[in-house]
């Protein structure tokens, strides 16, 4: 007999019938009462009347009728808190059964209760449970943890519930372990920086043993904890791979890509010339092809994940290209995502059987698959270049065909393929002009125009072409309209005679007859250039554009980084990171693979408060740097305004906010000097070598910027000039604010500057920060120097061009601790080719602040009379150290215990040889000060403080051992993010 009876419905007076049924003495009669009060609940039907009547069947030892009333209970608890009081006895009581089962049911039921008024009184059951001798009862209980800590953390923590979950990573049953990791993860999950599941080798050895004997589920969790855990050297990382590689061959899709997961981050690790390395490539492939054999919902799930993981490691998969051909019945989400896996692995191996494919495809019946298939063709031609004249003769073959949306892709593509391999393919034109008339979609029509714009000088009749378009101007799509504008101006500056009407009637429509302001800004822009300078508008219009990119649609490297780390999970689905999908605060920790924790990764950094009572001026949080290049050629043009009282005029120039790029040198007003300080950087990498200039557009600097030399306010260097010209006497500004470095002797004895230099201030050597051939023959290289409490950017200016330079200017984009320029460049005389002339420029921090990338990166525009160059630099970060940086040793223990244990960072500094007087006296000479020293079993012990310029306090202790040539330096400070930057500058100030 089947249980549909209980839905059918009963006559009149229900809920008194069951409540007279669920107090029958007889058994039988119970059970069949309870079914049928569940029956109504799971219709929907309102029975929480029944209340006492069902709590009262609790006591029974049927286990049957007791999981029945448990989900009554639960599902009725928070709409009758006061009642559900009256069942805490019964699970306290069943907690102690001797059936292992009840009791585990009992503790289950417990944590599904989510009525506080509850709570307290299952602790003492849970902690019985959690010490259970069965393991069935453990493991239960530890899920239960994790669903009391979501009801009421801080109870769980004050009944120390959290240090018992953690002995049970301990426990001999695997199971048990496989919960307690899971109810740590969930928990540790809503409290990023609580640091519960305190990963160590004996933990993960203790987890690995248990992932052998685990349930699928309890490997998954196993295994994503092992994802969080970072190895301390590749020995141990290649031991953990060893352990899990077995996991790769489990029937369970889920176990598989978390085993994958575990892999993938612990290769980084992994020295590329290990055998192991080579070894575990080899067997990644074949269970990332057997999950391709599930079904299509799987499959796609699988491609996805192998989509990132081919971006990361395109090596794993390189021969297995077949397995992603496409089969008649995938459905089209698979389809698709294998099409981009086949162009991803497309090499110059492969390429010719991925072509076949690919032509085969693209006479499908399914449009959007086809539409894929042909841009996948040019895609193949730009990234195999020794395929681009075989998949341009396919594409010619396919708008043979006349099919319409084949013909517009290809076209598409083929444009695309013009910009990869100029002058070469060209021949083609002809056939694609022949379907001008069949093109109906904007991106289609806006290839094609760009097309006859770009090579308006090989098509005979261009102009009537693009004058067909521009009967129906106002009916294109923006994208077309835009495009056909800038062709048609190509058009007149190759064929002036000819076309002067059309591009007059086009720049008619597109300023006085549009509403769109791209459209009516481009349109006055080529209108002026056209009209003032028509060699400026060739130049500009005209320019050789850049080569395109082998892969436009690569995940940007950080976040592939952060998705590898999350294989097997929703945002390896979605290609994007859990903060853009989940809300609130629960799983948005940012990951990173462990070989670039140093490199490139931005750190989510607290408000960096200053030690209290320490520091003068709060630190202000710092506007985060809106691109990798930063903003050179948008520099802010107007002075910062100053927040104290305004000193006078005579005080010196601020630099930093002059506009470089628009000739506005040449009469530049006073700005005085700012005295409050900027605030608080982030996110700290310095890497060692200076990075490669960022790749800026170059600006066109019109024929009028240089007419006459560039007056930088007067002769900044204590001259009468400068007096008459501010009405303020020449000592105002310091000499050493003016005078080049004449290098040698004078400058260390001050003959030269006025600007003597500590004993023993670490000045790195100076490197090569641009390169002649990057700007027209100049080239600079430089150092930073911290002299008498004043920065100063030293460089060396060499012209390795063919005619003099004069007329130089240097201006900064903002950065991480304000750096602007003191006062004006002074190179004083002009600079012959093959001559080179040292200079020193004095800096200050009041400019503009900006969080960089690395933190320590400062961008710099330099001008003369040829142009505006521009490179990146990095300055140590001792040069921001100041002298008043020795605080109190009661203020400094004071602050040491204030900040939290989180902000600490420790360090090694590896081969040094010298001992602690030697390292102190040396670290003073960078503003590094020490406060104490003590000696504990052979050990210094050198506590020391250093103030920034923003007022950030850093403490920390440095340990020195008689014979050791590695120190350890631990770090601490409010704002964490620096802490990196300052262990360098250790490192380079003691081994200097």
């Amino acid at each position: 007999m089947t249980d549909s009876k209980y839905f059918t419905t009963t006559k009149k007076g229900e809920i008194f019938e069951l409540k007279a049924e669920l107090n029958s003495d007889k058994k039988e009669k119970k059970k069949e009462a309870v079914k049928k009060v569940i029956a109504s609940m799971t219709v929907g039907k309102d029975v929480s009347a029944l209340f006492p009547d069902v709590v009262n069947c609790m006591q029974t030892d049927n286990l049957e009728l007791k999981k029945l009333v448990y989900l009554y209970l639960m599902n009725y608890a928070k709409s009758q808190p006061d009642m559900a009081i009256m069942a805490v006895n019964t699970f306290v009581k069943d907690c102690e059964d001797p059936n292992p089962l009840i009791r585990a049911l009992a503790v289950r039921t417990m944590g599904c209760i989510r009525v506080d008024k509850i709570t307290e009184y299952l602790c003492e059951p849970l902690r019985k449970c959690l010490k259970d001798e069965d393991p069935y009862v453990r493991k239960t209980a530890a899920v239960c943890v994790a669903k009391l800590h979501d009801i009421n953390a801080q109870l769980v923590e004050d009944q120390g519930f959290l240090d018992t979950l953690k002995d049970l990573i301990s426990d001999s049953n695997p199971m048990v372990v496989a919960n307690a990791v899971a109810a740590l993860s969930e928990i540790a999950e809503s409290h990023p920086n609580s640091n519960l599941l305190d990963l160590n080798p004996q933990t993960i050895n203790k987890l690995l043993t248990a992932l052998n004997e685990c349930t699928e589920w309890g490997q998954i969790f196993i295994l994503d904890c092992l994802a969080n855990y970072t190895p301390r050297d590749d020995r141990e990382s290649q031991s953990i791979c060893e352990r899990v590689t077995p996991r790769l061959s489990h029937a369970n899709s889920a176990v598989v890509l978390s085993a994958v997961k575990v892999l993938m981050k612990f290769m980084e690790m992994l020295p590329k010339d290990l055998d192991y390395y080579g070894t575990l490539l080899k067997k990644l492939a074949p269970p990332l092809v057997t999950l391709l054999s599930a079904e299509p919902e799987l499959q796609y799930v699988a491609l996805r994940n192998i989509n990132l993981i081919v971006q990361r490691r395109p090596e794993i998969l390189k021969h297995e290209m077949k397995v992603f051909f496409v089969k008649y019945n995938d459905p089209i989400y698979v389809k698709l995502e294998k099409l981009d896996i086949m162009i991803r692995l497309a090499s110059q191996a492969n390429i010719a059987q991925v072509l076949a494919e690919l032509k085969e495809y693209a006479t499908e019946v399914d449009v959007d698959f086809v539409r894929k298939a042909v841009r996948a063709i040019g895609r193949c031609a730009i990234k195999v270049e020794q395929s681009a004249e075989r998949c341009v003769s396919t594409l010619l073959d396919l708008i043979q065909t006349k099919v319409n949306y084949v013909v517009q892709e290809a076209i598409v593509v083929i444009k695309d393929i013009f910009r990869k391999y100029p002058n070469k393919y060209e021949s083609v034109i002809a056939t694609l002009c022949e379907n001008l008339d069949s093109l109906d979609e904007p991106e289609a029509r806006a290839a094609m125009i760009w097309i006859v714009g770009e090579y308006a000088e090989r098509i005979d009749n261009a102009d009537e072409l693009l004058e067909s378009f521009l009967e129906g101007f106002h009916d294109e799509s923006t994208q077309v309209q835009l495009q056909l504008l800038t062709a048609i101006v190509k058009l007149f500056l190759k064929k002036p005679t000819e076309t002067q009407e059309l591009v007059q009637q086009v720049l008619s429509l597109a300023t006085q007859d549009s509403d769109n302001p791209d459209l009516r800004d481009r349109g006055y822009i080529y209108w002026r250039l056209l009209s003032t300078d028509p060699v400026a508008a060739k130049e500009v219009v005209l320019a050789e554009k850049p080569l395109i990119s082998e892969e436009t649609d690569l995940i940007e490297p950080t976040l592939l980084e952060e998705l590898i780390c999350h294989i097997g999970t929703l945002a390896s689905v979605y290609h994007k990171p859990p903060s853009a999908f989940v809300e609130g605060s629960r799983g948005v920790q940012h990951k990173r693979l462990p070989g670039s924790a140093g490199s490139g990764e931005s750190v989510e950094s607290p408000d960096a408060a200053s030690a209290a009572g320490v520091s003068e001026a709060p630190p202000a949080v710092i506007p985060s740097q809106g691109d990798l290049l930063g903003d050179l050629l948008n520099l802010d043009l107007t002075p910062p305004t100053a927040t104290g009282p305004t000193p006078p005029p005579s005080s010196g120039m601020q630099m930093g906010a002059m506009d470089l790029l628009g000739g506005g040198l040449d009469s530049l007003p006073p700005i005085p000097l700012r005295t409050d300080t900027p605030q608080s950087p982030q996110s700290p990498q310095l890497p060692h070598q200076s990075p490669s200039p960022p790749d800026y557009s170059p600006t066109e600097v019109g024929p009028g910027d240089h007419a006459g030399p560039i007056k930088l306010g007067g002769d900044l260097g204590g001259s009468p000039a400068m007096a008459a010209g501010f009405g303020a006497p020449s000592a105002a500004v310091p000499a050493s604010f003016s005078a080049p470095v004449s290098g040698g002797l004078d400058d260390l004895f001050d003959l030269g500057g006025g600007v003597g230099m500590p004993m023993g201030a670490y000045i790195p050597t100076k490197i090569l920060w641009l390169p002649a051939m990057k700007a027209k023959g100049l080239e600079i290289s430089g150092t930073f120097a911290r002299r008498a409490g004043v920065i100063q950017m030293e460089m060396t200016l060499n012209n390795k061009a063919m005619s003099v330079m004069t007329d130089f200017a240097i201006q900064f984009n903002r950065n991480s601790f304000g750096l602007a320029p003191a006062g004006p460049l002074q190179v004083l005389t002009p600079v012959s080719p093959n001559q080179s002339i040292e200079v020193a420029l004095p800096l200050n921090t009041v400019g503009p602040v900006m969080k960089m990338e690395p933190l320590n990166n400062l961008q710099v525009a330099v001008k003369n009379n040829i142009d505006v160059f521009y490179f990146s630099c990095q300055y140590p970060i001792s040069m921001l150290f100041v002298e008043d940086g020795k605080m109190e040793r009661q203020v400094f223990l004071a602050t040491w215990k204030d900040i939290p244990n989180d902000n600490e960072s420790q360090f090694q500094i590896k081969d040094c040889h010298l001992n602690s007087d030697a390292a102190s006296n040396k670290l003073q000479g960078s503003n590094i000060f020490t406060i104490a020293k003590r000696t504990v079993e052979g050990q210094d012990m050198l506590y020391q403080s250093m103030k920034l310029s923003n007022g950030i306090w850093v403490l920390a202790e440095l340990r020195v051992q008689a014979g050791n040539p590695n120190y350890t330096v631990s770090l601490k400070c409010r704002a964490p993010e620096v802490s990196q930057c300052v262990f360098q500058s250790y490192e380079a100030v003691l081994k200097n």
